[in-house]
């Protein structure tokens, strides 16, 4: 074959592969020349870049595997729902998710907690109980909380709802608190917990889940999220510092801190009783979550909160007092599956 009719099927080959595999601009005048055919006759051998077949089949899978990952990237998969011209990915891995129906064959509504989340608590817990302080570390718990309800029961009077909400935020950080020093001491120790890591995130969870069933019916205002916010702030670095100090005794605090919600859920069924509060129809989410029947009211979930208020009460005694006895948590097994 003739030097010239190579040079021209040189340049048809480049022609038909540049613009798929090349850009001009990265390969030069060299190859925006040979593309074009300006030269197609004068141009030197040397100055055509000569590629392999097995380099052109690596850039076609490169480059395949590029527009894989672009199609599944969020950004990507953001653009296509705007823009609707294309089918948009379902979620992040481009799996669908699971789709959860109740027992009446409804769809699930609820992503923070799973069908299999939901239970009925045990109404017949005392809610009366007290553990009476009988040493100076119980009396200081007990004094502790009492000096802190104090303050609170003045700002709200009998405004239950903001007054239930204030309690929640500050209830949740303890079990979040202890589960995580657990947490790190199984980790340096190579030890297991007894179940009191899970029980503790459970008990923090099932306080948020409070929150968020209020947060339903009543919308707090301004100064009073600034005040969780305040108050959350202080709690949580102070139980932290106490739970490093002494697990007992912040186990303990949490006791003292649990009856007196169990107290002040006691007065808010009685003033619904009363009708100084409005019986508004339970939210769907408390519907679900402890699955009441369709038509409960507020009462009724009131009356719910107060019972994993109550085990919570149980569940704190408890653990100060496996530790009073100069014993481990792991050794004793955490109440798991009742929040």
């Amino acid at each position: 074959m003739s030097r010239s009719a190579t040079t021209k099927m040189s340049g048809l080959l480049l022609r038909q592969l540049g613009s798929r595999f090349f850009s001009t601009s990265s390969l030069g005048p060299v190859m925006r020349e040979a593309s074009t055919f300006s030269r197609p006759l004068g141009m030197e051998w040397g100055r055509i870049p000569m590629l392999e077949p097995r380099k052109f089949s690596n850039l076609a899978s490169s480059a395949g595997k590029d527009e894989e990952k672009a199609a599944k990237s969020p950004s990507v998969a953001a653009g296509k729902m705007s823009g609707g011209d294309e089918k948009a990915i379902v979620s992040y891995w481009g799996v669908a998710p699971p789709q959860f129906t109740k027992e009446d064959g409804s769809p699930w509504r609820w992503n923070s907690f799973r069908p299999w989340e939901s239970y009925k608590p045990d109404l017949s817990i005392d809610v009366k109980k007290h553990h009476e302080p009988t040493n100076f570390m119980d009396k200081f718990a007990f004094w502790t909380v009492q000096a802190l309800k104090y303050p609170t029961y003045l700002f709200f009077q009998r405004r239950h709802m903001c007054h239930a909400m204030l309690l929640e935020t500050v209830a949740a950080v303890p079990g979040m608190v202890g589960g995580m020093l657990l947490h790190c001491k199984s980790l340096r120790r190579f030890e297991h917990s007894g179940g009191w890591i899970k029980a503790l995130l459970e008990e923090a969870e099932n306080e948020r889940m409070h929150l968020m069933t209020f947060v339903e019916i009543a919308k707090p205002q301004w100064y009073e999220r600034a005040l969780v916010f305040a108050v959350q702030g202080v709690f949580f670095n102070a139980y932290f510092l106490a739970y490093l100090a002494s697990p007992k005794l912040a186990h303990r605090i949490v006791g003292y801190l649990e009856e007196e919600a169990v107290n002040s859920y006691t007065e808010f069924l009685n003033d619904l009783e009363k009708g100084n509060f409005e019986d508004v129809p339970a939210p769907a989410i408390a519907i679900d979550y402890w699955r009441l029947p369709p038509e409960s009211t507020l009462k009724d979930v009131v009356t719910v909160i107060r019972a994993d208020e109550a085990h919570h009460r149980d569940l704190n005694h408890f653990a100060s007092d496996i530790q009073c006895q100069g014993r481990e948590l792991r050794e004793y097994p955490a109440p798991i599956g009742y929040h």
